[in-house]
Order: C-alpha cells, then structure tokens, then sequence
C-alpha cells in the first residue's frame, strides 16, 4: 500500500475489532473511563461526550469539570460518576492524579478553553500517566501552544494516544513539526504526524482519515454534511475513550468509533435530514449504528 493509499472502513472491518463482552461480565470488566472536559460556558461539549461514552459500553464513566458542568451532567445522564475539577492546578493535579489510579481510559479537551489555567498541567499529566489517551479541542490547542513540552512526552508514551484534530487544529499541532506542510492536512500528512509523534491520529474532514505509527491509514468514505456542526466531535472523542477503555488498542478503537459515529450520523440524517440534525441526536442512533458494524 502506498502513502496515498488508505484502507476504506467497512462494517466488516470493524465488526472484527469489537472486543469480547462476556455475559457474565461486570461494571469492572468493561472497564472505566475518565473525561475531563467543560467549562462554565461550554458544559454541552461534557454531556455530548460523556453520553458517547455511556453507550460505548464501558463499565463506569466519570466526568471530571467544574460545577456548572457537572449539574448539566446530573441533569442528563445519572449514570455518570462526577468529580469536582476546581482550584489551583496543584490540587487539581492531586485530584486527577487519584482518579488516575481507577481509570481505563482518558480523554481531555472537550469544552475546555485552550487557556484555561490547568488544562496544560492535566494533560502534561495525562500524557505520562494515562493507560490510553485520547487528546481533543481545546487540549490539541494548548498542545500547540506549548509544543516543546508537550510533543517529545507523545513520543516516549508506551500506549499511542490518540489525536482527534479538526483542519484547522491539525495546522496548529503540526506547523513547525519538520516534514509537515501544516496548510497539507491530507492523509500523507496525517501519517507523517502520526510517525512523528508516535501517536494515532484521527484527521476529521468530509472524509475522516485515521493514520497510526506503524504507517496505515483508514479512510471512513461516507460523506454527511449533517455532521458538519460544533459538538459531532464530541460525541466522537467520547465513544473514542469509552472504547478505549474497555481494552481496545488505540488503532482499532478509532477505527471502530469513528465508523460507528458516522453510522449512527447517517441514521440521524435519515430521520431529520442533513440540515436540521444535531449531535445531540447521534446517542440516539448509537445503539443501531453498533447493531450495524455487527457489535452486540
């Protein structure tokens, strides 16, 4: 396969990355997913993904925000786990440090403006510590903005973390990586970050590419401009991490979520149509989007 090529994910494909799910499991067995994300004007971001997160079918999600948040979590989805992210960054720090221990999987970003005053401390943290990790919005912008710190710890990571850039993201993670035109975001470019960070990453476009380290990519082909509206990303980082956390590797978890998000987008669009369609929505179809892909 040359750099230009990719594979198409089909339903077939990802049926054979769904993990086992024995019956005779437990919340424990499916493992525990950790999401950092909202803040006092973006709490939608947390409950879009920690609803993704809900039906991915892990066993506990816990959302770890300031308290505006954590009441529009309340309010949606109280099966979630809760943990006030508020103070200075030592004792939040000491918190996510904690929550670390019980954690499966991690994801930061969603909601969180990329100035906020522990986002960088959390996710210096996350990147060393986390068992799996998937870095989206307003993390992947302050990643950016403080690339000497924060791209040669991507590097040394043992498990990948998993990158969800938009375009215009993808330009600010990688400008000034070497080898990397930031205004290419194509799927050899993607590749080439992807080596260069040893990370996945997951270019989100019309076409969405995911590239790993070792030099594939994936193509999801199925075009929805419906999907083309602020807080389908969330949805997609929050089924991301809950599938991660149930022991998933990183490659085919965003293999697999991101055929399954743009399942459950075409369902959606064929319900209310492209133009009126909302990410709220897409929890809805989730679970048919998994029936699908064959997942049970």
């Amino acid at each position: 396969m040359s750099e230009t090529d990719g594979i198409v994910l089909t339903d077939e494909l990802v049926k054979s990355m769904a993990p086992d799910r024995p019956d005779c499991g437990y919340k424990g067995t499916f493992g525990t997913c950790l999401i950092t994300a909202g803040s006092e004007y973006m709490p939608g971001a947390a409950v879009l993904a920690c609803g993704a997160a809900l039906r991915s079918g892990c066993g506990l999600v816990r959302v770890h925000s300031d308290s505006r948040t954590l009441d529009a979590i309340s309010a949606n989805h109280p099966c979630a786990l809760q943990s006030l992210r508020d103070g200075m960054p030592s004792g939040v720090l000491r918190t996510a440090a904690r929550l670390l221990e019980k954690a499966d999987s991690v994801l930061i970003g969603p909601g969180i403006p990329s100035d906020d005053l522990n986002i960088l401390p959390l996710l210096g943290l996350y990147i060393r510590e986390a068992k799996r990790l998937v870095i989206d919005a307003g993390a992947l912008s302050a990643a950016a903005h403080d690339k000497e710190h924060i791209l040669p710890l991507l590097r040394h990571r043992e498990t990948p973390a998993v990158l969800t850039p938009h375009m215009g993201e993808f330009a600010r993670i990688s400008a000034g990586v070497e080898g990397i035109d930031p205004n290419d975001p194509s799927p050899v470019a993607a590749m080439k970050l992807a080596k260069k960070l040893k990370s996945v990453i997951v270019l989100k476009n019309s076409k969405t590419v995911i590239a790993v380290p070792g030099g594939r990519t994936y193509i999801n082909d199925t075009e929805n401009s419906g999907m083309a509206k602020g807080g389908s990303g969330d949805v997609l980082a929050g089924l991301l991490a809950g599938l991660l956390a149930q022991g998933i590797q990183p490659e085919e978890a965003a293999c697999a979520a991101v055929k399954i998000h743009s399942g459950a987008g075409m369902l959606a669009s064929a319900k209310y149509g492209t133009r009126a369609m909302l990410p709220s929505d897409l929890g809805e179809f989730l679970p048919e989007a998994f029936k699908k892909a064959g997942w049970n």
